[in-house]
């Protein structure tokens, strides 16, 4: 952050204008490892933190990024958190959720949000959402194996689902649940396609396309799997 602190106090000596420096801050280099390169200024150009996708970075990759800021490491294995662990003491690694949080994520947030999943089975993914969600400071909620297989288990939470900010629906096989959800209630949904099923489930795809088929109003859908991505997008949702 020292390029920052030096434009703050050219600002700050009338050196810069306001829309120069915002000018500025918006193109503030990132730092340059070569076959890696870190976006040091996403926090404040996104207002929230990166998150860096693991598989298929090597150990010296992990280590120069996790010697830069705090972040969110995602699909981290136990090798991964290890590596990081060895340049950042205060990493923490969340196992189900395959999440290593590195620093002080914390946000200036506020709003709760209800994670639900289809089946069990569905639980990583939705623990990849709800991770980040509640380190960087929202209230979340977790209801899950309420699926159509026994979509009793879902209605007498209705009222839960009503009264929130947003709700996060991760479901594989058919992919029906964020559209039933999402007809019950007024709260934004924002479907999650799994890779769980058989056969015709083709990896994920069936349910995606039936969420993106649903008739039910208010219901924005991710990528297959992608929990991180439903987290980010409920923060720009909700952020202050």
């Amino acid at each position: 952050m020292d390029d920052l602190d030096k434009l703050l106090e050219k600002y700050k000596a009338s050196e810069l204008s306001k829309e120069e420096l915002k000018k500025v801050i918006l193109d503030l280099p990132y730092t340059d490892f070569g076959d890696t390169k870190v976006d040091t200024f996403r926090e404040l150009r996104k207002g929230l933190p990166e998150a860096v996708f693991c598989p298929g970075k090597s150990e010296e990759q992990l280590k120069n990024i996790a010697s830069e800021g705090d972040r969110f490491f995602t699909r981290a294995s136990e090798d991964d958190y290890e590596i990081v662990k060895s340049v950042r003491e205060d990493a923490e690694y969340h196992e189900k959720a395959r999440i290593i949080v590195v620093g002080d994520v914390t946000q200036t947030v506020k709003g709760k949000v209800v994670v639900v999943t289809g089946g069990s089975t569905d639980v990583p993914v939705a623990e990849e959402a709800a991770i980040p969600l509640e380190e960087m400071g929202f209230e979340v909620e977790r209801l899950y194996d309420v699926g159509v297989a026994g979509i009793h288990r879902l209605l007498p939470h209705v009222e839960v689902l009503r009264e929130t900010d947003a709700v996060i629906v991760a479901a594989g096989m058919d992919g029906t649940l964020p559209g039933i959800v999402a007809g019950l209630i007024g709260t934004p949904v924002i479907g999650i396609p799994t890779s769980v099923g058989y056969g015709v489930a083709r990896e994920g795809r069936s349910a995606l396309e039936t969420m993106l088929n649903s008739c039910a109003t208010g219901l924005a859908v991710v990528n297959i799997d992608n929990g991180y991505g439903a987290a980010a997008f409920v923060h720009h949702m909700l952020k202050d």
